[in-house]
């Protein structure tokens, strides 16, 4: 694979991948505009299991430590455990696995995914359950770093943006569909019921995958070392930091959603799902919406998202009591988390250089950072005895702090620019 370092351009976004992409796919082989597309849908399926898997423990958070016999802080940590294991899988698997073919990477972790949801619904307990949803994380990150690039290797560079949003379009589907019909699911006939609906949704994935994407043989040249020689570069490293950071503010509201939605809005816990429902469709558009802007400006897109996301995230206090008001709300928070999660993942793909598929896992350790970040402090602010909506005041100043310092990745990427364009 041939390397380059050409100059960062002044708009915000970083260069394209410079190994060489297009319909032709990977491997030089002919690949139909339906292979592709069919690809990317079986991509996307698996991406819709793990967005169910991930989200439905938000929306049953109540019913589960009532099943635990926990508190609801306390069990809110199972979230955080969920984070951890993406934050510790996304760079190891990926390491490790980046010399084995990329279908077969893909099936398998989407099989591990299935077997951590397994393990979720079989434990008993607030330790084994913590234990579970650590171990469901791992395989999480990895799964889209290669799905990531799949997709992005059967298209031409200027659609990679779209290609990607395709395969996180299910995520977002998974928010839509799959958390409010599994959440609905655990609160009738238990919670554990979920989980093992992703199961049957992730082997259904897995299969897929296996018969709709072309075989893509792995980088015989990769090493663990050169894959993790893309920490050192700076604009990896702001990337991450923006979303470990910013992202946080998504989640320290939506991990107490229903919490919020039954003590601060006045609502029956039956209504939660069709909240959820709202931030899915919110999730879904914007995915849609976000593949286009990744493709046209990746600067401009992550600044007006956090922008938005920090006034929708403060106004859920004045506003918690007003049920339209708090849809409207969820529903803005739950599109702007697609457009800043896939705007950041193309930047730090393009930004990871030859290793394309740990940025794009990177990026998934950088939100579930946030993830477990913004849980862990609207717990703190709760147990503070500040009620359900202060998570909301604690992920607007995340929000603010994650925009700080892309604000500041930008100038340094600009100064860089301007430095290289002077003649020696």
């Amino acid at each position: 694979m041939t390397t380059s370092t050409p100059v960062p351009p002044t708009d915000g976004a970083v260069p394209p991948p410079v190994a060489p992409t297009g319909p032709t796919g990977p491997t030089g082989a002919p690949v139909s505009g339906a292979r592709v597309a069919l690809a990317i849908v079986a991509l996307a399926l698996g991406s819709f299991a793990i967005g169910t898997t991930e989200f439905v423990t938000m929306g049953l958070l109540p019913d589960i430590a009532e099943g635990i016999d926990e508190s609801i802080p306390t069990t809110g940590h199972i979230i955080t455990a969920y984070a951890v294991g993406v934050v510790v899988g996304a760079p190891l698997i990926v390491s490790l696995g980046a010399r084995l073919p990329r279908r077969e990477l893909a099936v398998g972790l989407m099989l591990a995914v299935a077997l951590g949801s397994a393990a979720t619904a079989l434990a008993s307990g607030y330790l084994p359950v913590m234990l579970a949803r650590l171990v469901a994380g791992l395989p999480h990150g990895a799964y889209f770093g290669v799905a990531s690039l799949i997709a992005a290797s059967l298209v031409r560079p200027e659609a990679q943006g779209r290609a990607i949003s395709g395969v996180m379009v299910g995520l977002s589907v998974g928010t839509v569909a799959g958390v409010p019909a599994s959440t609905w699911l655990g609160q009738e006939v238990g919670w554990r019921s979920a989980y093992w609906m992703v199961v049957g949704v992730g082997v259904v994935a897995a299969v897929l995958v296996l018969l709709a994407v072309p075989h893509t043989p792995g980088d015989r040249t990769a090493t663990v070392r050169r894959e993790l020689t893309a920490l050192r570069r700076p604009p990896v490293l702001f990337a991450f930091g923006t979303g470990m950071i910013g992202f946080g503010g998504i989640f320290a509201m939506y991990s107490y959603v229903a919490p919020l939605l039954t003590d601060e809005t006045g609502l029956a816990e039956s209504a939660v799902p069709a909240f959820l429902f709202v931030f899915g469709v919110g999730s879904v558009i914007g995915s849609w919406l976000a593949g286009m802007l990744a493709d046209w400006n990746i600067g401009r897109t992550v600044v007006g998202g956090f922008v938005v996301s920090i006034v929708a995230l403060a106004l859920v206090v004045p506003l918690a009591g007003i049920p339209v008001a708090v849809g409207a709300i969820v529903f803005t928070v739950g599109m702007l988390g697609s457009v800043l999660a896939i705007a950041l993942q193309v930047r730090l793909m393009r930004a990871a250089g030859d290793a394309q598929m740990l940025g794009a896992a990177l990026n998934h350790s950088a939100l579930n950072i946030a993830n477990g970040l913004g849980a862990f402090l609207g717990a703190i602010v709760i147990d503070a005895g500040y009620g359900y909506r202060a998570p909301s005041v604690v992920g607007a100043g995340l929000a603010a702090a994650g925009l700080l310092v892309f604000l500041v990745s930008l100038a340094v990427q600009r100064r860089t620019a301007s430095a290289a364009s002077v003649p020696a």
